[in-house]
């Protein structure tokens, strides 16, 4: 009877890490790369706000795992350079696009698509949203939300395909919250972030978010691909992620499990 319950207990934790091995494959071109390791379903409906910087719970992540997210692209010069880092680290990040600048360049939107990376929204031109009347702050989510549908798929919509959204600056209220959560869209905050908005070196930007990592151990992180440091960064950043065994959680839609390569 033990060999019996040690066979099912088993077989059940080999069931349980299908998912996890079936995303550690191995990277071409850099068998020594990060990788992405397992893929996380998000939906309004469970997790209708993430990200303890503003709100009290996050991702349901393990110790060491991280979600990769980046605001305001799609911006040329920097977007590549951030696409080509995760390309060769075969890492899956969420981009949260600013609707003006998806509109200004759609190769690039539609190039972090397809390269597998996940489409969030930003509003259209980034202003600060909780002060604003309803109404018009709900225009300017839908402006930004039908500009991206348009460069990214080529379709105007305001119901996005992928239903995840992050208020500029984190500039939110309760109304606005409430509004997003009825409309089905997730909200994301951040766990950490790399503040690289103010002015720093690549090297002074790499020391200050590893050690934000490793201060809370988990979370979603948040960078600026449009910002030049963070671009010069990111190769560096990733590799040292792997060198301190941290891995990386791809989250997408709830029922959207397909990875692109």
């Amino acid at each position: 009877m033990s060999r019996f319950i040690a066979c099912v207990t088993g077989f059940a934790l080999a069931a349980t890490m299908i998912p996890l091995a079936a995303m550690a494959q191995p990277c071409p071109g850099n068998p020594q790369a990060l990788g992405t390791k397992r893929v996380l379903e998000v939906d309004a409906g469970s997790t209708p706000r993430v990200g303890r910087k503003h709100f009290p719970s996050t991702l349901p992540l393990a110790r060491k795992e991280l979600v990769l997210t980046f605001d305001d692209g799609p911006w040329p010069g920097t977007t590549p350079k951030v696409l080509d880092a995760l390309k060769r680290e075969c890492v899956r990040a969420t981009f949260f696009l600013l609707g003006r600048n998806a509109k200004a360049q759609p190769a690039l939107a539609r190039r972090t698509l397809a390269e597998g990376h996940s489409i969030g929204h930003h509003t259209f031109s980034h202003p600060l949203l909780d002060h604003m009347a309803l109404a018009k702050a709900e225009a300017e989510i839908d402006r930004g939300i039908e500009a991206d549908e348009v460069a990214v798929y080529g379709q105007r919509r305001s119901n996005p395909t992928t239903p995840f959204f992050r208020f500029p600056g984190f500039a939110s209220n309760k109304a606005l919250l409430e509004r997003m959560s009825r409309r089905g869209l997730v909200v994301f905050g951040a766990d950490v972030w790399a503040s690289d908005w103010d002015p720093m070196s690549p090297e002074q930007e790499l020391r200050l978010i590893l050690a934000r990592i490793e201060q809370i151990g988990r979370g979603i992180v948040l960078f600026h691909d449009t910002k030049a440091q963070t671009a010069q960064m990111l190769p560096a950043f990733l590799r040292e992620l792997k060198r301190r065994d941290y891995r990386i959680v791809h989250v997408v839609p709830a029922g959207n499990r397909g990875i692109s390569n």
